[in-house]
């Protein structure tokens, strides 16, 4: 599983299968019923696997497969893999209010610095915001470290599958 962006929080990748999609897809939707180690939802050509409830933890990764036909022998996987997708929003949440806070502390630190008045309660919430985006990348940082061992088994889990349809894949 290569990764050409070591520190990007949802790891993705690209395979070209020498095989039809709908191949792939009918061997996963196999897989659902053959199976339980994981839960796999399949949405037209969006393939879900993930952990059962009773094993998941707050960070515990999911895959997410695109396989998109490009002719008839041939198809491509876009992957990628990130935590449950609401864990993600709440991730993604905190940020946005803490990136907004900080413009409307830094707006309120100049408009005092232009009217001669104290500003330095702004520009220690400024501050604090800073040291707060730094420890929610770095929680993203450790919550996927932790789950690294759960990536790899789902990865194993997809070559599986890709590999009982015979299809020979290379990475893009």
């Amino acid at each position: 599983m290569p990764a050409n962006n070591t520190i990007a929080l949802r790891p993705r990748f690209k395979l070209k299968l020498h095989v039809n999609n709908q191949v792939v897809l009918n061997a996963f939707e196999t897989a659902k019923t053959s199976q339980n180690a994981f839960v796999i939802n399949r949405i037209d050509n969006h393939v879900f696997i993930k952990y059962p409830k009773k094993e998941q933890k707050f960070w515990t990764p999911q895959l997410h497969l695109e396989i998109d036909n490009i002719n008839n022998k041939t198809s491509i996987l876009n992957g990628l893999f990130g935590p449950n997708p609401t864990v993600w929003t709440l991730f993604m949440f905190l940020h946005f209010i803490v990136a907004t806070l900080f413009i409307g502390f830094s707006i309120w630190a100049y408009s005092n610095w232009k009217l001669n008045t104290n500003f330095s309660v702004q520009i220690a919430i400024m501050l604090l915001m800073i040291i707060i985006w730094f420890a929610l990348y770095f929680a993203g940082i450790i919550g996927k470290a932790s789950s690294k061992t759960n990536m790899y088994a789902l990865h194993d889990f997809m070559h599986k599958i890709l590999s009982e349809t015979k299809a020979n894949s290379e990475i893009i």
